[in-house]
């Protein structure tokens, strides 16, 4: 399959500091006006850009034979949730895409091999952006893509497209029930969000680490999430548990 080396899996490229500025529980500490939001966003975007490199040889089998058994022994869940994202699309032909937290790159190239008309990928990463573009220049795709800077809700585009990919961000985002809210307003189609579940082990060892870098991670379950997509104005939400425990939530939240 075309791209699928490129395409396998993406890092948590976004964290979206958006949602409840009265008190952001992470970065830099509480946040109360817009312009810490702003040093936030430029914080975060410097970090993945000066890691974009190391990153990016997770996604394009660039590391040694060790690490890709590692890869997908114990990171399966990137590769699943690759797989059904586009499951979701389907004939990506003529299609429109947005991919939120487009990190380098490979679902946005993946969409434009399978034929997509138009690929927004929007990050907040100047490194991560720059690779994203050799990526769709390298598979010779680089006339359906576009990548733009921004954070998101925020710089949300003023268009919509037939289906938006989120994965890997929802970890990072204090106020879930806007960010959806903003996103079933881009989509005509679908969307397809990763989402992290609750478990009794991994999640409270994996907010300690996180503590360790003074940046919050967000956890969630099921009720809520049908909730919130209803309230945002999906008429269907289908939620898939990728296998393994502690692993993302696949939702699916689809308009008419």
């Amino acid at each position: 399959m075309a791209g699928v080396e490129a395409g396998e899996g993406k890092r948590r490229s976004l964290i979206a500091c958006v949602g409840d500025t009265e008190h952001y529980r992470g970065c830099v500490g509480p946040v109360n006006s817009k312009a810490q939001e702003a040093v936030i966003d430029h914080r975060i975007g410097e970090y993945f850009t000066d890691a974009a490199a190391t990153f990016d040889t997770f996604y394009d089998g660039k590391r040694g034979p060790f690490m890709r058994w590692v890869d997908r022994k114990f990171r399966s869940d990137v590769f699943v949730r690759f797989e059904w994202v586009f499951e979701e699309i389907g004939d990506a032909a003529g299609k429109s895409i947005l991919d939120i937290g487009c990190g380098s790159g490979p679902y946005s190239v993946e969409a434009a091999n399978r034929g997509a008309e138009r690929v927004l990928g929007v990050d907040m990463a100047d490194g991560m952006l720059e690779i994203a573009r050799r990526r769709a220049q390298a598979f010779k795709v680089d006339g359906a893509c576009a990548f733009v800077k921004g954070s998101f809700p925020q710089d949300a585009p003023d268009e919509q497209f037939d289906h938006a990919i989120v994965t890997g961000v929802m970890d990072y985002v204090a106020d879930a029930p806007a960010f959806i809210n903003t996103v079933q307003k881009l989509v005509r189609k679908s969307a397809i969000l990763s989402m992290p579940s609750k478990h009794w082990f991994r999640t409270p060892f994996r907010e300690w680490r996180y503590r360790m870098k003074d940046c919050p991670v967000y956890f969630f379950e099921t009720d809520e999430i049908r909730r919130w997509f209803s309230e945002a104005g999906f008429a269907e939400t289908d939620i898939r548990k990728v296998p393994g425990a502690g692993q993302d939530y696949v939702v699916i939240g689809r308009n008419g």
